[in-house]
């Protein structure tokens, strides 16, 4: 009986560190889907939304930013130029950087090596851009330290 007393303990404590996370994944080509997705997470306080990398939500940015901020969603993408639309924070992978990287594979395959032997490539920079603008719109206030690391704000 104690080994079962030491587990519930231990899971009780466990529990206190555990912050659960609850995603709508949904299919946004609608629109009325959209301003459901957004109106869905509007109504559980203290939600937020991670746009993930697509070439639609890309060529949708301004309308997914602006349903963000209509429904005072915090929201966190992929590009800076969500961040530059009125998103609240992107956190994105350096382009410019990764262009070198995709020449020097070019020249190994041109040179003769097989694509497959080849190791597989990952960003190794990214940029953290803040828009204090749509944070204070949302009634957030980002932190100092936050502030200090990102690499571009947004006033």
């Amino acid at each position: 009986m104690a080994a079962v007393d030491r587990v519930a303990v231990r899971q009780r404590r466990v529990s206190l560190f555990i912050e659960t996370f609850q995603g709508i994944c949904c299919d946004l080509l609608s629109g009325v889907k959209r301003k459901w997705a957004f109106a869905a997470q509007a109504r559980d306080q203290g939600s937020g939304l991670i746009v993930m990398p697509d070439p639609f939500n890309g060529a949708n940015r301004e309308q997914i930013t602006s349903l963000a901020a209509r429904y005072r969603v915090p929201a966190i993408y992929y590009r800076h130029e969500f961040a530059e639309a009125g998103g609240l924070i992107a956190y994105a992978s350096d382009f410019a950087e990764q262009f070198p990287q995709a020449a020097a594979y070019v020249d190994r395959i041109l040179k003769g090596a097989k694509p497959a032997d080849l190791p597989v490539q990952a960003p190794t920079k990214f940029d953290l851009i803040i828009n204090l603008t749509t944070a204070k719109a949302l009634g957030l206030e980002v932190p100092f330290g936050m502030q200090q690391r990102a690499d571009a704000l947004i006033e």
